[in-house]
């Protein structure tokens, strides 16, 4: 289909759960000297202008970064992730990254960066965004299949996001394959699937096929700003972490309840659950 475009949603809610997870795996990474791997299967465009057409024609955004921009809490994560945020802008938010920009931002000398996109508009665009970094990799190949190719990756140490557009309903069952084929290879690697919730019978299949994989040690965090429904849209998002750092679960436990008060309206809810003990 080729037919998803980031550019409208940027800076979202989903956003903020998934880059917030992404910013605190990166920082525990780079807490050893030695370099390691990260892997972005389904990369998008890297960075987002959002005074474009695509960005104002939804304005996803006023719901999501807007509301922390100026974020005054004592929440560490919530800081750092703004921060983060700010960097690619001055003064007024402008822009918003995508996964591969904020890689790029965390990443070290000594770490390698892969990023992957099929849609040739965001194809193109990823690679003017990330030119000029021997250690980072833009690929025009299916990511799911990528993947694979890279685990065991050489330094030994990885980890992967996996952001599917979930255009084709069998992208669930797709994800929940290639990471668990990748673990197999490479079971030390952490793992980080982002979802939407659009339909939740496509979520709970997700968890089971997950839970049935033999993989250990996975994490939940689920975002939602209102309640389930069939009637319309994304109403939630969450990210999967396999192998996430031991930092991670209470970190999330502290950042959620105030993202559903920030972001939410009076039927948000979140979710922060241990799929699978180690």
């Amino acid at each position: 289909m080729l037919s998803y475009r980031h550019s409208f949603h940027a800076g979202n809610p989903a956003d903020v759960l998934k880059h917030l997870v992404l910013v605190n795996v990166l920082e525990y990474m780079t807490r050893k000297e030695g370099g390691f791997d990260y892997i972005d299967t389904h990369s998008g465009a890297g960075l987002f202008a959002l005074n474009n057409a695509d960005a104002q024609k939804t304005q996803e955004y006023l719901q999501g970064i807007t509301k922390l921009w100026q974020y005054q809490g004592s929440n560490t994560a919530l800081t750092e992730y703004v921060s983060v945020i700010k960097t690619f802008n001055h003064g007024a938010l402008d822009f918003y990254p995508g996964s591969p920009k904020i890689a790029e931002h965390c990443l070290r000398r000594q770490d390698k960066g892969w990023f992957f996109e099929l849609h040739p508009k965001d194809l193109q665009l990823l690679q003017e965004n990330m030119h000029g970094k021997k250690s980072l990799r833009v690929r025009g190949e299916d990511g799911f299949k990528g993947l694979l190719g890279l685990v065991p990756p050489a330094s030994r140490r990885a980890c992967v996001l996996m952001d599917p557009p979930y255009e084709i309903k069998t992208d669930y069952e797709q994800a929940a394959l290639m990471i668990s084929k990748a673990y197999k290879r490479f079971s030390s690697g952490t793992y980080m699937i982002w979802y939407p919730v659009v339909s939740r019978q496509r979520i709970d299949a997700l968890e089971l096929a997950l839970k049935n994989s033999g993989m250990k040690n996975i994490q939940l965090f689920e975002l939602a700003t209102e309640q389930d429904t069939e009637l319309h849209g994304m109403t939630a998002s969450g990210m999967i972490v396999i192998n996430p750092p031991w930092t991670l679960k209470k970190t999330m436990d502290g950042v959620l309840p105030e993202l559903v008060e920030i972001l939410g309206n009076s039927d948000a809810f979140f979710r922060s659950e241990q799929l699978v003990e180690e």
